[in-house]
């Protein structure tokens, strides 16, 4: 069940599920101090736990990979390094069917894409108490998320990388004006002689809304999509956490069926990226 907050007795459920979901916080106030936890409304907040998990499992992630390199064998491979050859030869087949331009980048990107992505959603199974409590009871933090995929900052933050690298690739495949020309020529060409110069201003201030709304939307969906899913599969496991002793076949079930999901939602970003990013080479 919910546990005590020291001069709040017992907690009501919508108390800790609000626990559960907010934040470790830090912001500078009105009067120029730092606060913690103190950040509603603030625009320049730094949420610490979300940080902190998103970087720690980025070096997790290039420690163990760059232990495979290291020691890789080929006479003698280990099940580690086999199953790390599944996942690289995995991504490498999805770049080469998806992505149709030339570059060195992207199948290293997909990589660090699926698998960074994979271990944030992967906290999502850690019973939401267990480290929540070992940091409020020894270390005295009073907020925990675990799960960075679940804050829509970090999501948002790897949309706008995906985002930057969409300009500059069709910056570098179809020249300084490619995203001018794609913006304001597509999908109507505008003509180009006769009468229909008159309305050529139109079409392309028409197509240039269009395909603008269309470049944005595609960093909001990727961010809100990833967030969303995870988001919803964090609020049943704090749901369930509720139940108490009674939570532990529920959150078993549940936890085996998002298995799927964590994976799943890894998958998608890193497809996704990788299709934005053929269609941003593509000349024609």
């Amino acid at each position: 069940m919910a546990s005590e907050e020291g001069h709040h007795g017992p907690e009501t459920s919508s108390e800790y599920i609000s626990h559960h979901l907010q934040n470790l916080q830090v912001c500078k106030s009105d009067s120029g101090e730092w606060v913690w936890n103190q950040c509603a409304g603030n625009f320049y907040t730094i949420n610490v736990d979300s940080m902190f998990w998103s970087v720690l499992l980025g070096l997790l992630f290039i420690f163990l990979f760059h232990r495979v390199a290291r020691r890789a064998s080929t006479s003698k491979p280990t099940r580690w390094q086999a199953f790390v050859e599944i996942i690289v030869e995995f991504v490498d087949g999805s770049v080469k069917d998806t992505f149709h331009g030339t570059s060195r980048l992207i199948a290293p990107l997909g990589l660090t894409i699926f698998v960074w992505v994979f271990f944030m959603n992967l906290m999502d199974l850690i019973p939401v108490d267990w480290i929540p409590w070992i940091s409020s009871n020894f270390l005295g933090i009073p907020y925990m998320k675990v799960v960075p995929s679940t804050d829509v900052n970090v999501t948002f933050g790897m949309s706008i990388a995906v985002f930057f690298l969409i300009i500059f690739y069709t910056t570098k495949y179809k020249g300084p004006f490619g995203l001018i020309k794609d913006l304001t020529l597509h999908p109507i060409a505008p003509p180009t002689k006769g009468i229909g110069l008159v309305f050529a201003p139109i079409i392309i201030a028409f197509n240039f809304i269009l395909e603008s709304v269309a470049l944005l939307a595609k960093p909001v969906s990727l961010s809100l999509r990833l967030f969303g899913n995870m988001f919803a599969g964090e609020l049943i496991f704090i749901l369930i956490a509720i139940l108490g002793l009674w939570q532990l076949p529920l959150h078993f079930g549940w936890a085996v069926f998002h298995v799927l999901i964590v994976t799943l939602q890894a998958f998608i970003f890193m497809m996704l990226t990788i299709v934005y990013l053929s269609l941003a080479s593509e000349s024609h």
